[in-house]
């Protein structure tokens, strides 16, 4: 789901300009991700219907980016734990996770919580601006600190991320149906049915395409960080001349305000989870039906991504992590070609 640190203040006054990973195939131990540590958490209004098709799980074994040998950003090197040792409920003789929090949280920043010890976090609760509860449900404290619910990962502390506990992101994904010259719908060869067309950025850390999405920010609710997101790392509204921002804004506010549907929350498998903080998210589909909201503005990508654009949607697609599995759900719920 990410790099906004210091961007605050100008989001909240673009607000009006208002997403580890779920894997049950592994591409890799390691997955590409962003080099900045990440800010969290808010109380979560989710005004969306949900998918009339099962929700997502988060993983059909034991989380595996989560134990990636080397944690991302640095040359720490978790301690070796197996898929029989990943459950708390395990005993593990001699299990000793390195500790490690990134040099850029330990310098408590406004979007990091203090070390343990110096401050009292409530946790499995909404602790002031900061939402600490997880989709999985309660989740263990131990020592003062809060156990991963997914299981052991190899490193204690923080690693990149800046709450311990859940780190909640938002990941809008925004689809049209790809048409031809008299706006038709063009249905697959082989499937015979119709194509969906996805907003996709490239991320600059690792050249992988991806769905746009970032952190949630204390206080905020899902529906803005979506648009907020969205806006920022799609459409680039950061750098929008104020003469574009009126026509930006009605069209996105069309859209989010259309409704979506939620495509998972939960827990996500990734690289910089560590035993005591962890990655959720909610994915959203908001779909242009019409392709009058969004499909005609000019995409461009935000200091997060490289490229932005539409992209077909279909099961060969390599995206990052395993936001393909977020699209699969969409495709179901929307009985297009996958």
């Amino acid at each position: 789901m990410l790099r906004h640190n210091y961007l605050s203040s100008i989001r909240l006054a673009l607000t009006l300009f208002d997403f580890p990973v779920y894997t049950s195939g592994f591409r890799s131990a390691i997955s590409c991700l962003d080099g900045q540590p990440l800010r969290a958490t808010p109380s979560t209004s989710r005004p969306f219907s949900k998918t009339c098709v099962p929700t997502m799980k988060a993983s059909v074994s034991p989380h595996m980016k989560s134990r990636c040998p080397e944690y991302p950003g640095s040359q720490i090197k978790r301690f070796p734990v197996s898929d029989a040792q990943v459950d708390w409920s395990h005993s593990v003789q001699g299990y000793e996770p390195v500790h490690f929090t990134h040099p850029a949280v330990a310098k408590k920043p406004a979007w990091a919580d203090p070390e343990i010890g110096s401050f009292c976090p409530q946790f499995n609760t909404v602790d002031g601006a900061v939402d600490r509860r997880s989709f999985e449900g309660r989740y263990k404290v131990e020592d003062g600190k809060p156990l991963n619910p997914h299981g052991r990962t190899g490193l204690s502390g923080r690693g990149l991320l800046g709450r311990w506990g859940p780190n909640h992101a938002a990941d809008p994904i925004v689809t049209r149906w790809k048409v031809d010259a008299q706006g038709e719908k063009i249905h697959h060869l082989v499937s015979k049915k119709p194509i969906l067309q996805f907003v996709s950025i490239k991320r600059k850390d690792c050249g992988e395409w991806a769905i746009p999405g970032g952190m949630v920010d204390p206080g905020e609710q899902i529906s803005l960080t979506l648009q907020r997101e969205f806006s920022e790392e799609a459409l680039n509204s950061l750098a929008v001349p104020p003469s574009e921002r009126e026509n930006i804004r009605q069209r996105i506010n069309r859209l989010f305000q259309s409704g979506g549907f939620q495509v998972f929350e939960g827990y996500v498998d990734d690289p910089r989870n560590t035993d005591n903080a962890w990655m959720e998210t909610v994915a959203i589909n908001f779909h242009d039906e019409n392709g009058n909201c969004v499909s005609e503005l000019p995409l461009q990508a935000g200091d997060d991504a490289g490229q932005v654009q539409w992209v077909d949607v279909d099961s060969s697609f390599l995206l990052y992590a395993s936001h393909s599995h977020l699209l699969q759900m969409v495709v179901t719920e929307r009985n297009a070609h996958w």
